[in-house]
């Protein structure tokens, strides 16, 4: 028997996707259950204005929230960080059978086989930790014997590359940090003692919790960068209309009352990191500026996208100046002319960002 197939309006597929990233008006009531259901937070070393997990768990959960909850979470090992995103520590499970095939010669991703070269190095490394950790990479031996060779910045950068490596087998895991250091320890000192899901029904898990975070996706399709937002044979098949091809839904968030709310939101949030979704869905273009020359910039450096209601409107163009103590709105664009009623909600929005940030606001500019 064949699914339904639904067919859906832009608006009905914005109001699940905004729902789904738990964006409308009723707030999550604390981080952990939050992460659980959006199933990750992205780490990024940026903070013009925070860092983009912290933005992502405020834009959520509001004024309660403090940067220093998530590092609780994370010494706590309810979260743990695996290969730079922060995850539910239970969801462990649904990637340690591919960590045990990895670990046992089973497929293999690139650098492995550069992992066995150096198998001395990795012993000593587990031996190091396993007696003196948690540490960061420099405190850890380099007896690679042979040398990690790319055109990048990592060249020769053998240990840190070995302990991504082995955290991709289960052996190391990071057990927390210190500044911007990632300390390592044994995996089994970190990660829960659950059992491993099989490798496919792992993998139609996290497609079910992907969905079920996304509210609506593509079941196949081009792999975006960090995290997969495709979500294969999950939810029912839904089309939306003025939008070429096939959707997949999630059936619990169809035909639910929809009250939104005024958010700003981290370059990295799920809500607008699929940016060909992002088109599609939200008629929003947006991208990322910091690397493009000041003059080549429309938006501004870390532009915040700015939702309203079901609808993207804008960016803000903001820099928290912690010396100066005052949040700086260099400019924020309207990309629909905003109304009163617009125009006070995102005032206020900036308002409770800079009381978050312990910062005042300097003049906003239109």
């Amino acid at each position: 028997m064949h699914a339904i197939r639904h067919a859906l309006s832009r608006a009905d597929a914005r109001r699940i996707a905004i729902r789904a990233q738990l964006l409308h008006r009723s707030r999550p009531a604390a981080l952990v259950p939050m992460v659980r259901h959006l199933t990750f937070l992205q780490l990024d070393p940026i903070s013009a204005v925070a860092p983009s997990a912290d933005l992502v768990s405020w834009s959520r959960l509001g004024g309660s929230y403090q940067p220093g909850d998530l590092r609780a979470a994370l010494d706590a090992h309810e979260l743990v960080e695996l290969l730079a995103l922060v995850r539910p520590a239970e969801d462990i499970a649904l990637y340690r059978a591919a960590m045990d095939e990895r670990r046992a010669g089973g497929p293999l991703v690139h650098g492995h086989e550069w992992v066995r070269a150096n198998d001395k190095c990795r012993r000593d490394i587990l031996a190091r930790l396993a007696d003196a950790g948690p540490l960061p990479s420099r405190d850890l031996p380099d007896t690679c014997e042979v040398a990690w060779a790319s055109t990048g910045w990592t060249n020769n950068k053998n240990v840190t590359q070995l302990g991504g490596l082995m955290s991709r087998r289960g052996e190391v895991a990071v057990a927390g940090r210190k500044g911007r250091d990632r300390l390592w320890d044994l995996a089994e000192r970190v990660y829960p003692d659950v059992p491993a899901l099989p490798v496919e029904e792992a993998a139609r898990e996290r497609d079910r919790r992907r969905l079920a975070a996304l509210g609506i996706a593509r079941g196949t399709g081009t792999v975006v960068p960090v995290e997969s937002a495709l979500v294969g044979s999950a939810g029912e098949p839904a089309t939306v209309e003025g939008v070429k091809g096939e959707w997949r839904v999630d059936p619990g968030l169809l035909d639910r009352p929809f009250s939104g709310r005024t958010a700003l939101l981290s370059p990295f949030d799920r809500l607008v990191h699929d940016r060909k979704r992002l088109a599609e869905l939200f008629e929003y273009e947006y991208q990322l500026e910091m690397y493009k020359p000041v003059g080549a910039r429309r938006w501004g450096y870390f532009a915040l996208p700015i939702l309203h209601g079901d609808r993207l409107i804008g960016k803000l163009d903001a820099t928290a100046d912690r010396k100066a103590k005052v949040l700086r709105v260099n400019a924020v664009h309207e990309d629909v002319p905003f109304t009163a009623e617009m125009s006070e909600a995102v005032r206020s929005e900036i308002a409770d960002l800079a009381t978050w940030l312990d910062l005042g606001i300097g003049p906003i500019r239109y």
